[in-house]
């Protein structure tokens, strides 16, 4: 019984060679010579040029033509707008856009494209690469539900920040912290004079590591109004949404006294009035008499981490654009 045998070949690529010395009778016929393909190591890909992913945002007073001249100006940067979201606010006459561009220029070329027609139409905007881990400092105090899935969800990937440095008026944390690798600093604050200090190493950390977001994960301290306008637009707090109806150290047993039947909670901007900031996101869940305190501080803490976690992920992607009192959010 015969077998064949099969070779694996390597393509090969037909090249016309110059033409060869005349043969008798003159005539001149070019030589078909086969070279292995792989000593020509040209890919389609070669011919592309890489693509930068680009994010822009745009706040300005509202008026006609906005849009128009945004896309000229990202044409002329020969960039292709792959998602767009615009809003003009009745109320404050205010117009925001976000987009987000492929294009293999640079900053340079579109901030050349762009400041024409931010000057013309009075723009605030801002561009940044797509999915840019944003420098955040954590504050944080005992509780760990907060900050643990900040921290996991930095690490899993599945939220675009790089946290250099979790500040805490406690150490409790601190093995929390060390287990995600990030480094902890803790000091107390009961008095004037150590919420100064504190304040003071609020200020250099935001410095020393270009912070760009502070997030008070259960930092169970009042910022003071000096610092809360130093971060302005850039410290996000979450609390539970009892307020003002349950103050105190046990907000959640004081619901269940009162037989609750939603249990919430809210990120906001901090601001110089207390829990009044821009709200950034709100969550709920119902629940009835069945429900010890326990069991409340569970699903609470849970609704925490996930509304917390919920505005950070929006404002490291440039999704939330302030409108006065109110945020806009482009998901």
């Amino acid at each position: 019984m015969a077998f064949t045998r099969l070779v694996a070949m390597r393509p090969l690529e037909f090249v016309c060679a110059p033409m060869c010395a005349p043969r008798a009778g003159g005539n001149h016929r070019p030589l078909a010579v086969y070279r292995p393909a792989w000593q020509y190591p040209r890919t389609v890909t070669d011919a592309i040029p890489t693509l930068n992913h680009w994010v822009l945002t745009i706040v300005c007073p509202d008026r006609p033509g906005i849009v128009h001249a945004v896309s000229g100006a990202v044409v002329e940067a020969s960039g292709n707008i792959t998602e767009s979201q615009q809003f003009s606010s009745a109320d404050t006459g205010r117009f925001f856009m976000r987009l987000q561009v492929e294009s293999a220029a640079d900053r340079e070329t579109f901030r050349t494209a762009l400041e024409p027609i931010a000057e013309r139409y009075t723009m605030e905007w801002r561009l940044d690469v797509v999915g840019r881990p944003l420098k955040t400092l954590v504050l944080a105090s005992t509780a760990a539900h907060c900050l643990n899935d900040l921290l996991f969800r930095q690490r899993a990937g599945q939220l675009a920040v790089d946290i250099p440095l979790v500040l805490a008026n406690h150490g409790s944390l601190r093995d929390l912290a060390q287990f995600y690798g990030v480094p902890f600093e803790s000091a107390p604050v009961t008095n004037a004079e150590q919420k100064a200090a504190f304040e003071r190493r609020i200020i250099e950390a935001v410095e020393e590591h270009d912070i760009e977001l502070v997030v008070l994960a259960r930092y169970m301290q009042i910022l003071s109004p000096k610092l809360c306008e130093r971060l302005a637009g850039r410290a996000i707090n979450i609390h539970h949404s009892f307020l003002p109806g349950f103050k105190g150290a046990n907000p959640y047993r004081q619901a269940h006294a009162r037989g609750v039947k939603l249990i919430g909670a809210t990120a906001h901007f901090v601001t110089s009035d207390l829990d009044e900031g821009p709200i950034i996101e709100q969550n709920v869940v119902r629940v009835d008499h069945s429900r010890s305190a326990s069991e409340l501080v569970a699903i609470g803490q849970d609704e925490e981490s996930r509304t917390l976690t919920q505005a950070v992920k929006w404002f490291s992607e440039d999704r939330v654009l302030l409108d006065g009192a109110r945020t806009i959010i482009f998901r």
